[in-house]
């Protein structure tokens, strides 16, 4: 199902200072919906944070839904309680697509699709927008698993913290194409061009406490195959 832009944006947001790419800036996206493709095909983000000086970069699932993206976890969470606290958070994803062999070691490079986020996070606190923010981290994982599985209970919701951070300061950045060598260097014998490099989704593999007769989740369902989020 194509993301629902009903409530994005304008289509191409002027940056902000800081987010103003300056190095290598022909690679520089501002386009909404390209930074959006590449935050609904990634499954894991880095998020920067700074307390007591002391800087941390976490990994963590995240998702998009329209003009913002979730973070959630333990309401225990030393990250989640700073980011609540309003401390500046930078959240970045990163696609990696090809390794980029050159003629020279110096122009080696990699073919990738990245974006960074910066701002505030904000604690969700409406229980109806938690509740649906949890429904799109699950079916971001696999379409329509929230449906069919149990919901949360009361005990399980109030464990649990979903911060938001507007795309207000998102910028994206990709590299594509061959490797860009000097051109003296175009007379080495030696093989140059991409390695493609992707994310495969396996099998599934079975609980072993499955109970019988139960199908296994359809491929198609799965992250490698999705295409966006409602």
């Amino acid at each position: 199902m194509p993301p629902d832009t009903s409530l994005n944006g304008p289509p191409n947001v002027a940056p902000s200072e800081r987010a103003t790419v300056r190095r290598l800036p022909k690679r520089a996206v501002y386009e909404q919906a390209q930074i959006e493709a590449i935050l609904d095909e990634g499954l894991i983000c880095h998020a920067g944070f700074v307390v007591d000086g002391q800087p941390y970069v976490i990994p963590t699932a995240y998702v998009r839904a329209k003009s913002q993206i979730y973070l959630h976890g333990s309401a225990a969470s030393r990250m989640l309680r700073a980011l609540a606290a309003g401390v500046e958070v930078c959240v970045t994803v990163t696609l990696l697509d090809g390794l980029v062999l050159a003629r020279s070691a110096f122009h080696h490079s990699m073919n990738y699709r990245s974006v960074v986020v910066l701002g505030k996070a904000r604690l969700v606190t409406d229980p109806e927008e938690k509740w649906e923010a949890l429904r799109q981290f699950t079916n971001h994982i696999a379409r329509d698993r929230w449906e069919e599985v149990r919901a949360p209970n009361e005990q399980e919701l109030k464990a649990t913290s979903v911060l938001a951070l507007p795309l207000t300061e998102a910028t994206a950045k990709v590299r594509r194409g061959p490797p860009i060598d000097d051109e003296e260097d175009y007379a080495q014998p030696v093989w140059a061009g991409v390695v493609p490099v992707r994310i495969e989704i396996g099998p599934p593999e079975p609980d072993d406490r499955l109970m019988p007769g139960v199908e296994a989740v359809d491929g198609d369902r799965l992250p490698c195959f999705q295409s966006g989020h409602d």
